[in-house]
């Protein structure tokens, strides 16, 4: 054989082995990066899906909370992994909406990962303790007017800190910024916490994080940011209170890897989602939640997210709450 024979038939021989290599994709278990604390929107949903993904992979999933910085530490580990499927990220609202709309040095951008999914969706909730004796909207509208009052949330940042500022702001809470105390708390789970401690007096947050302290009676909903009632949370919707424009508060969950994740990586996710989303114990638990089950392929998925972003931007603009530093 020739030199350039020789040359041909490796060139050929590498590009079958890189093809056998994809196509053998998972040879090991995939780390899976849960960017917020244990007991927050994301780690429900992430540990309820679990079971399910990892039966439809194959190979078992190491689940880990990197927390910090309002999402941004998880995500940032995710984007600097090699992008071969095996380090990957339930990126959350909080993670890749809310804090690139509001931190001008955020290290990353929306362009540096691959979503493959986003595939549930939730309204958020804002709740108190019932030792606050607030009971509804009107009443801690009135609260704050006569100052004093304190919410709580899983970072700067996190979708609780905006969804509960979008919320003041449009139940006519003049300056936002002053009028009401923010406390960020390490993650979603403290964030309720401060709550049921008297740390904070509200919380917006997800539904699915607040579902079961409603049902136990621990946390009073005062509101949902929906047209429609959540089952199990006996409190008006958005369009109740002639609030609708806070139907575009939702939360939501997805994957995705970092840029660079190849074709066949990714298709396969959308495979193994497309099957884990079925499972009837993983749709009942997270639609008692007030989820909504919504599989969508990678194009709608960042569609969905961009949408999100520019809801985001718009209000922390609005209401003068970009960190440009």
């Amino acid at each position: 054989m020739t030199l350039k024979g020789t040359s041909v038939a490796f060139a050929i021989g590498a590009v079958l082995t890189a093809s056998a290599a994809v196509a053998e994709y998972p040879e090991r278990p995939i780390n899976m990066i849960i960017p917020y604390g244990a007991g927050g929107a994301t780690d429900i949903s992430a540990r309820t899906i679990a079971e399910p993904l990892g039966n439809a992979v194959g190979k078992p999933l190491v689940m880990a909370n990197v927390t910090g910085a309002g999402g941004a530490t998880g995500s940032v580990a995710v984007q600097n992994a090699k992008p071969d499927g095996y380090t990957m990220l339930f990126a959350r609202v909080g993670s890749h909406s809310v804090n690139p709309a509001m931190k001008a040095t955020l290290p990353y951008t929306l362009d540096d990962f691959r979503f493959v999914t986003v595939y549930e969706i939730n309204p958020a909730a804002c709740a108190v303790s019932p030792s606050s004796g607030i009971t509804t909207m009107d009443a801690l509208i009135a609260k704050v007017n006569e100052g004093g009052v304190s919410y709580s949330s899983s970072g700067v940042g996190s979708f609780p800190h905006l969804a509960s500022a979008m919320v003041m702001s449009e139940f006519g809470v003049a300056d936002v910024m002053n009028d009401v105390t923010h406390i960020p708390q390490k993650g979603g789970g403290a964030a309720i916490t401060a709550v049921l401690n008297g740390t904070a007096t509200f919380v917006c947050t997800n539904s699915s994080s607040l579902a079961s302290f409603v049902a136990n009676k621990q946390l009073i909903p005062l509101l949902v940011t929906t047209s429609e009632p959540v089952v199990g949370f006996d409190a008006p919707t958005a369009n109740d209170l002639g609030k609708d424009s806070l139907n575009q508060l939702v939360g939501w969950t997805g994957i995705a890897g970092p840029d660079g994740l190849p074709d066949d990586v990714a298709e396969k996710w959308g495979a193994w989602m497309a099957e884990a989303t079925q499972d009837p114990q993983f749709t009942e638990s997270m639609t008692a939640r007030g989820s909504v089950i919504r599989l969508m392929d990678p194009v709608e998925a960042n569609e969905f997210i961009q949408g999100q972003y520019n809801v985001f931007r718009k209000l922390v603009d609005d209401l003068g709450m970009r960190i440009e530093g």
